[in-house]
């Protein structure tokens, strides 16, 4: 997200004088930024959103409607972020249907990114040249935007866009102080969107700390003073959040706090994992390539010594997040493709001598990569082969950092035209339908227009459950959040839905949270005149046994028909 061949001061640098502008330097400009325009567009219009903002989607608008504010609804979400998507979520109910709202919601996403990536712009283009400072903030906008749609709106997502706020009023100002108190707020939010998102904060003051060592202190101080006022201020704002903020951790089966730690396993798991995300966003292939182009610019053996050190520590901090939450979900690695990004675009953006034609010609085969490998054979989707694919692009960035020590070529306008087009068609690999969705232990799983699909029919079983219930007829949602998003009717309680009851399935002793006991008193206290139960997901025979009696003796629920996975129950 900023540079990292800044001398190693706390002065703050001018831009460099030698990037002389081609009088067709508009032609560099004007056609990735066509397709990239282009590539937005296509992806607002097409990505929809995923299951979990559905989920949290669903529990703000049926807990409105049951009386509840966004700081008293349970989602499994922060205050903070809550408060994000509720309103992002009243920014588009101007809309029409379903799709038109989530494609709003997407616009203004892609909005926040492009803000970002122009702060960021503006303060690089006080330390660097004009093209490495568009390359970078450029990369980083379009991961962004192009975001795969488990990570958009997700909160390491929204903790990724408010770092890179962080880190661009961080640089820029002037005065660093200034710069400190401006960073807080971007930085301090960023924790607060999920807590284990401060090591995303964390991740950009160290980028801070690779440009300016005096300002990532100041900018590290203010920032934890921030963050722990924000959490206070959360507190008071919301009856149950500190209760909540307890309990939260404890439904996860997953967690490092219930498994222990086992280096073996986290070691194996890792590697299976990074192949996984980089499958989704073949950007991060790059990452490594893009690192060593940046690093043979750099003056000084101790200098390269340091940034290799801190993009290790960077590594192992976007890793241990994902670590110690155990689910393995590919968005809580969000970070990793914006570093990636931002990273080609400084070491593409700041090649002097000539273009890294390999590395780029690496990039855009890798535009094409994801579809390609979610068509091949099962047998032929394994993490080595991935990872062989990062270091083909090593080799390749290897090659271009030997040639460029020998050649006294200079690039021109098709070459910069032609290797910025690499980049964008290498973000763009998360958009296509046949894109992976979901990717585990390098299987593809699910392609987005599987996705697709499998959400139209999640939309017509909500649909023939509509047409059985009264007109805003209130309901348990014995359901998760897809479901609930559809059918859309009010809840009647502070847990639209039954996250902790649901949890008593693996974890018998979530039965004695308070959270638990307040959301079982939903089923039997003022009950709702009907229930919506989601068989496969709640399964009545493994759910704490107490809470299901009770749920039997509130409510006739009957039996599923083969091939349904929904029934609705009538208040006895």
């Amino acid at each position: 997200m900023a540079t990292t061949t800044l001398p190693d001061d706390t002065t703050v640098a001018r831009p460099r004088t030698d990037d002389r502008r081609s009088p067709l330097w508009w032609a560099a400009v004007a056609l990735p930024s066509a397709v990239a325009v282009v590539a937005v567009v296509y992806t607002v219009a097409t990505r929809r959103l995923t299951g979990d903002l559905h989920y949290v989607l669903a529990a703000l608008r049926t807990g409105r409607e049951a009386g509840y504010s966004p700081s008293e609804v349970f989602t499994h979400r922060p205050y903070f972020y809550r408060w994000f998507i509720a309103i992002l979520d009243r920014l588009t109910s101007f809309g029409g249907g379903t799709p038109v709202r989530e494609a709003l919601m997407g616009a203004v996403g892609v909005l926040l990114a492009a803000a970002a990536a122009y702060a960021l712009y503006t303060a690089l283009l006080r330390r660097v040249t004009g093209r490495e400072a568009a390359l970078t903030a450029g990369a980083t906008g379009l991961a962004l935007a192009l975001a795969p749609r488990n990570d958009f709106l997700q909160p390491e997502w929204a903790a990724v866009v408010l770092t890179v706020l962080g880190v661009a009023a961080a640089i820029g100002p002037e005065r660093p102080w200034r710069a400190a108190l401006l960073a807080a707020v971007p930085l301090g939010l960023a924790v607060m969107m999920k807590y284990s998102t401060a090591a995303t904060a964390a991740i950009g003051i160290l980028l801070v700390y690779t440009v300016d060592r005096g300002r990532a202190v100041r900018v590290a101080v203010v920032a934890m003073a921030a963050a722990a006022g924000l959490f206070g201020l959360s507190v008071l704002g919301g009856s149950h959040e500190w209760q909540w903020t307890e309990d939260m951790p404890q439904i996860n089966q997953s967690a490092m706090s219930r498994t222990g730690i086992h280096p073996h396993f986290i070691l194996d798991r890792s590697v299976d994992f990074l192949a996984d995300r980089a499958v989704a966003t073949p950007v991060l292939l790059l990452l490594p390539g893009a690192l060593l182009l940046v690093l043979t610019r750099v003056h000084g053996r101790w200098r390269r010594a340091e940034l290799l050190l801190i993009a290790a520590t960077i590594g192992v901090a976007a890793q241990a997040v994902v670590v110690v939450q155990g689910n393995w979900f590919l968005y809580h690695g969000a970070q990793m493709p914006v570093l990636a990004a931002a990273t080609w675009g400084l070491a593409v953006g700041g090649a002097r001598r000539t273009p890294p034609w390999c590395f780029a010609a690496v990039s855009l085969v890798y535009g094409v990569l994801p579809v390609l490998y979610a068509e091949a054979p099962k047998g032929l989707q394994r993490p080595w082969e991935v990872w062989a694919a990062g270091l083909v692009a090593l080799l390749a960035a290897g090659v271009d950092a030997a040639r460029s020590r020998t050649t006294t070529a200079r690039r021109g306008v098709p070459s910069a035209v032609l290797v910025t087009l690499s980049g964008v068609v290498c973000l763009t690999a998360t958009i296509w339908p046949g894109s992976p969705h979901l990717v585990s232990h390098g299987k593809v799983t699910e392609t987005s227009a599987q996705y697709l699909d499998e959400m139209r029919l999640a939309q017509s079983d909500a649909d023939r459950i509509r047409d059985r219930l009264p007109a805003n007829a209130p309901v348990l949602y014995l359901a998760f959040g897809d479901i609930t998003y559809y059918v859309d009717h009010p809840a009647q309680c502070r847990y639209p839905v039954a996250t902790f009851l649901q949890r008593s399935r693996f974890l018998p002793d979530v039965a004695d949270l308070p959270s638990f006991k307040e959301n079982a008193d939903c089923v039997d206290h003022d009950p709702a005149p009907y229930a919506l139960l989601e068989r496969p997901w709640f399964r009545p025979g493994r759910v704490d046994p107490a809470l299901w009696q009770r749920v039997q003796a509130v409510y006739d629920c009957p039996h599923a028909r083969a091939g349904t996975r929904f029934v609705l129950c009538v208040r006895r």
